[in-house]
């Protein structure tokens, strides 16, 4: 098995988009791949306090985080999360606009 280290921010068709209050997925597991989380920061790019939500596999993470002005938050401190083909990791926020991320993913081919 191949051990590939790659990155994902909220980008479509290669453009950045600021995630909002729709749930937005960061990432997708490809087919006959498994995946291991190294990190996950989503940061707040508003003026006002934030909270968000990450999912992975349709599992809640975590619920209603918040994000203080000009602040970040790491989601995994040192932790892994293991997922395999199809799952998924999404992030929503509170206000529209408000948010990036970036997961830091090691993917086994």
């Amino acid at each position: 098995m191949a051990n590939t280290f790659t990155r994902h921010i909220n980008e479509v068709s290669s453009a950045r988009q600021a995630i909002g209050m729709t749930e937005f997925t960061l990432y997708t597991v490809a087919a006959s791949t498994t995946a291991v989380i190294m990190g996950c920061h989503v940061a707040n790019l508003t003026s006002s306090a934030i909270t968000v939500t990450i999912k992975a596999a349709g599992v809640t993470l975590v619920k209603d985080a918040s994000i203080p002005v000009n602040s970040g938050l790491d989601l995994l401190d040192g932790s892994r999360i293991n997922l395999v083909a199809t799952d998924t990791v999404t992030v929503q926020s509170s206000a529209p606009a408000s948010a990036d991320a970036l997961l830091s993913i090691m993917e086994r081919t």
